[in-house]
């Protein structure tokens, strides 16, 4: 089970980390405003996640993947609680979805955790 998760978070991390190259707009969106840099840190975290996420599989890398991923989904927080906060310019997502991701993002980051564990 924890090999078939690896390897959905993998595939997940590296498509989600792609994704910030091709939709920059929309990642540039949802940044909170008292963060500099916009552009360098969508594409830095862009690669991060593919970076992270192939490393994901790599046995000898796993637990600092793991590590890595939680710290970067920790960093990526305010931007989530940024859409929340201002759901107007989300007018494509119910607020209540936007909400809503929030706990989930700590289940994504503990299902990172127990993947990441050496078996």
């Amino acid at each position: 089970m924890q090999a078939v998760l690896r390897w959905l978070l993998a595939v997940f991390f590296l498509l989600a980390g792609g994704n910030h190259f091709l939709n920059k707009k929309w990642y540039l969106a949802i940044m909170p405003a008292y963060l500099p840099l916009h552009l360098p840190l969508v594409y830095l975290s862009g690669v991060a996640e593919m970076t992270l996420g192939a490393a994901l599989l790599v046995p000898g890398l796993r637990q600092q993947a793991g590590w890595g991923l939680t710290a970067l989904l920790l960093a990526i927080f305010p931007a989530n609680v940024n859409m929340a906060l201002h759901p107007e310019r989300f007018r494509g997502f119910p607020p209540a979805l936007l909400w809503g991701r929030l706990p989930l993002q700590f289940a994504l980051i503990a299902l990172v955790l127990w993947a990441s564990r050496n078996e």
